[in-house]
């Protein structure tokens, strides 16, 4: 099946951040209250920290963001710049400019908000040893409004993209724009993609997550995030293939084809359920000195998947290279990669 891999295929909308990542010593952790193998939002004693890093410790920019990491690792696999197109909001300063020239060189395009209320949202990717602690300033990303995807050309955008892609994350920020995407798609037949993203949204945001999920035609999840919400949704079940069955059963819009969803369990089995039936898919695993960081490793597993399937690829494929694109990120640190992806399905 050929398909034609044009401009803005494929649409994701997020929260950008720009991770800035250095090699530290226990001493900077404690100075600013910090624990390895930790991640938690900035408070005001850790801003300050940003700008250390940058001076002082040679601190590498990466662009970051969970749907801006997958995004990217979509463009890599598909080799040719523009097939996807990014929204989020940043701010009105150097950060923006560096997180839009790292994203626009990984092949996105880049249609930020941006706002003067809050600087452009940061993550500090703490390195010690083999250990990272992260520390996340989402400012400006909480800034996204309805009114970014009402002007004429990004309105366009969502328009032609035939594949959307939201982190729960973004329930945080503007669920009236998943809301609004949403219902722009239905009744097109154009595929609308979720993740679960965190166990505390399907807990904190239960509602604004039940109110986007009719809408969803493929749902990405891990394990913690999948056993969260069948808590907080009283699925009186713990066993996965179970919880999977039953989110693709919950009510759904478009009922021409049903919910596919796709539960991954680190280096164990992948839960996929399609058409009613559930199957699993073997992880690769890795020997432990070969993993250097599991962070982007699901927003990787996603990438692949959705560079397989705009191009038409069956879901067993897709799955396939969203393995492959995880075991590849988890070797390297943060959501980065290098030469061309050489996956055969």
């Amino acid at each position: 099946m050929t398909v034609d891999l044009r401009d803005g295929l494929l649409l994701g909308m997020g929260n950008p951040l720009l991770d800035i990542s250095a090699n530290v010593d226990k001493n900077f952790l404690k100075k600013y209250g910090l624990h390895s193998n930790n991640a938690i939002l900035a408070e005001e004693k850790h801003k300050p920290m940003y700008d250390e890093l940058i001076e002082l410790y040679k601190a590498e920019f990466i662009a970051g963001g969970s749907v801006q990491n997958t995004m990217r690792v979509a463009q890599w696999f598909l080799e040719k710049p523009r097939i996807t197109t990014y929204m989020g909001c940043v701010g009105k300063d150097k950060y923006s400019k560096i997180l839009e020239d790292k994203a626009r060189a990984d092949g996105l395009n880049v249609r930020y908000q941006y706002t003067e209320k809050e600087p452009t949202g940061t993550c500090a990717v703490l390195i010690t040893g083999n250990e990272r602690s992260l520390c996340a300033n989402l400012a400006a990303a909480t800034c996204f409004s309805l009114s970014h995807i009402e002007e004429p050309e990004n309105k366009r955008l969502i328009e032609s993209a035939e594949y959307i892609y939201v982190s729960s994350f973004f329930l945080t920020v503007s669920p009236e724009t998943i809301q609004a995407v949403a219902q722009r798609v239905h009744g097109t037949n154009k595929m609308f993609t979720m993740n679960l993203s965190a166990p505390f949204l399907c807990e904190h945001y239960k509602e604004q997550m039940l109110a986007a999920l009719p809408y969803v035609d493929i749902l990405f999840g891990n394990e913690t995030e999948a056993d969260a919400f069948a808590k907080a949704n009283d699925f009186q079940t713990r066993d996965r293939k179970e919880i999977a069955l039953k989110l693709s059963r919950m009510k759904k819009m478009n009922e021409k084809r049903k919910r596919i969803v796709v539960i991954t369990q680190g280096a164990d089995n992948i839960i996929v359920v399609k058409d009613d039936v559930v199957t699993e898919v073997p992880a690769i695993k890795l020997p432990q000195e070969k993993v250097v960081d599991t962070n982007g490793a699901g927003d990787a597993f996603v990438g692949g998947f959705l560079a397989q399937l705009i191009q038409g690829r069956n879901i067993e494929v897709c799955v396939k290279c969203g393995i492959w694109a995880a075991t590849q990120i988890v070797q390297r640190s943060g959501c980065t990669y290098e030469g061309k992806p050489d996956f055969t399905p």
